[in-house]
């Protein structure tokens, strides 16, 4: 017992800078936390960032080229991440209701996730290794082991996002968010940039020995950067003795959600504007090589400006959604930018125009982040007190689902389409490369107008509506309704 009792003297005497505490915060700016902190919350999406762009991109390739995996086993290896994406809700509710004996809610469920991802990608390299040919082992050993590597940064990458979401809308107030939202959103896009570019040149000189090195580099860089950023952020909830917090249940919580006002219209919108956005996420990089006959070069160079589009529509979605302007007006107007994007990308084939596709391809990123931002944006506003992570946990599930799932339809699609059309089925004037990728095109325009069709009538709502000031619990009898979405 004496060295124990002398371990905790010793802790006592640690001062709150040295532990992970958020204590009592001084040096509060306009945008209710330092603006410090909220850059250091902000790495856990850079290690988001980072790690898509590893599995979805340079994973991928090697994979298919220099490990010679099937391309079919490999389609399935990325897509198995997908079917963690509808456990977001559960995920969020439950660091709504968890209390840890520090009194801390969100740390633990952001700690775990990086330690999934981790773990994921510790033993991924040694999995691919054995998936790909030549292995010793029999061939389901690597295939079960991808798969496990796979779906454990899959499951680290739903908790930490949901999560980290979840505790940056508990630290600013509504009428920061806006910033918080565009500042996020361009993290994550600088994670999956920055990352792309440096596995790039890492492993532009292939060999078995750097693939372990550069992923398990990854993992380490993952541990670090959520380390930093989770550092005394949540703040305790005090505790009181004899009291007992009343426990809440999942299905008693999604009921009290599912009784929000128009909360199947804004998922439905965002399901159908975030395929719409991704159908072509595979696609314009082989349409500029395909279609039209650009070099490697000139195509990498048009998806950065894919990245540039996005970085300018998160930064004027910051400036109106900071001005007042409703949230889903801020998304429609994402939506059309779509409905410019598309038929310029379409156009460019037929005018042999590289320019016309370089712009449609800017406003392609452009409005994807003007409707990602204004859809997030306003499901901050709907989470009450008390069910941040479960409303920002289903906006995730259905966001990533739709995701993951348009981008193998995009692909799907385009084969499908280009095969028909280059056996004649469509006729002499339809044989050509660009009709499996307008197919695609035409079907994302499609569904931007059913987007704007949901989106409408929420932009009416929160104009007619006058939202409550919010801090009523999410549990209670919702005898009021909101407007916040």
């Amino acid at each position: 017992m004496k060295p124990a009792g002398a371990l905790v003297r010793g802790w006592s005497h640690v001062g709150l800078r040295f532990l992970p505490i958020a204590e009592a915060r001084v040096g509060i700016t306009e945008i209710g936390i330092p603006l410090s902190q909220l850059l250091r919350l902000s790495l856990f999406q850079v290690s988001v960032g980072m790690a898509v762009a590893l599995v979805i991109g340079t994973l991928n390739r090697v994979m298919i080229v220099e490990l010679g995996v099937p391309a079919r086993l490999v389609g399935l290896m990325v897509a198995l991440p997908l079917l963690l994406a509808p456990f977001r809700a559960v995920i969020g509710f439950r660091s709504d209701t968890h209390r840890s004996l520090l009194g801390w809610k969100r740390v633990p469920y952001l700690w775990i996730g990086t330690m999934l991802q981790f773990g994921g990608l510790s033993i991924m390299p040694f999995a691919l290794l054995l998936l790909s040919e030549g292995g010793l082992a029999p061939p389901i050993v690597g295939e079960l082991g991808a798969a496990f590597a796979f779906l454990l940064v899959g499951a680290g990458l739903h908790m930490t996002q949901t999560v980290g979401l979840a505790l940056a809308t508990d630290l600013t107030p509504p009428r920061s968010r806006p910033m918080v939202v565009a500042l996020l959103c361009v993290m994550l896009l600088v994670g999956v940039v920055a990352s792309a570019l440096v596995f790039g040149v890492l492993l532009a000189q292939f060999s078995e020995k750097r693939l372990i090195q550069v992923v398990q580099g990854a993992a380490v860089v993952t541990v670090l950067l959520n380390g930093v950023a989770l550092w005394k952020q949540e703040p305790r909830a005090p505790s009181t003795p004899g009291i007992a917090l009343p426990r809440v249940l999942l299905r008693d919580a999604w009921r009290a959600l599912q009784a929000e006002p128009n909360l199947r219209r804004r998922l439905t919108a965002v399901w159908f504007g975030t395929i719409a956005f991704s159908l072509q996420d595979v696609l314009l990089e082989p349409y500029g090589g395909q279609v039209l006959h650009l070099r490697v070069g000139v195509t990498t160079a048009l998806t950065a400006l894919l990245a540039v589009g996005g970085l300018l529509g998160f930064g004027l979605s910051a400036r109106l959604l900071l001005r007042g302007m409703d949230r889903y007006r801020v998304a429609a107007i994402g939506t059309l930018a779509g409905l410019l994007a598309f038929p310029a990308v379409i156009v460019s084939a037929p005018a042999e125009s590289t320019g016309l596709f370089a712009i449609g391809t800017t406003l392609v990123g452009f409005g994807s982040a003007l409707f990602l931002a204004g859809t997030l944006s306003g499901a901050m506003d709907a989470a009450e007190a008390g069910s941040t992570g479960l409303a920002l946990g289903t906006w995730g599930a259905v966001q990533s689902f739709a995701a993951g799932a348009a981008i193998a339809l995009g692909a799907g699609l385009r084969d499908g389409v280009s095969a028909l059309a280059g056996s004649g089925r469509f006729g002499p004037g339809l044989a050509s490369q660009s009709v499996g990728y307008d197919a695609v095109y035409t079907l994302e325009i499609i569904l931007l107008f059913v987007t704007l069709a949901a989106l409408g009538p929420l932009v009416s709502f929160r104009l007619q509506a006058r939202a409550p000031v919010p801090g009523t619990a999410v549990f209670s009898s919702r005898q009021q309704e909101t407007g916040q979405c």
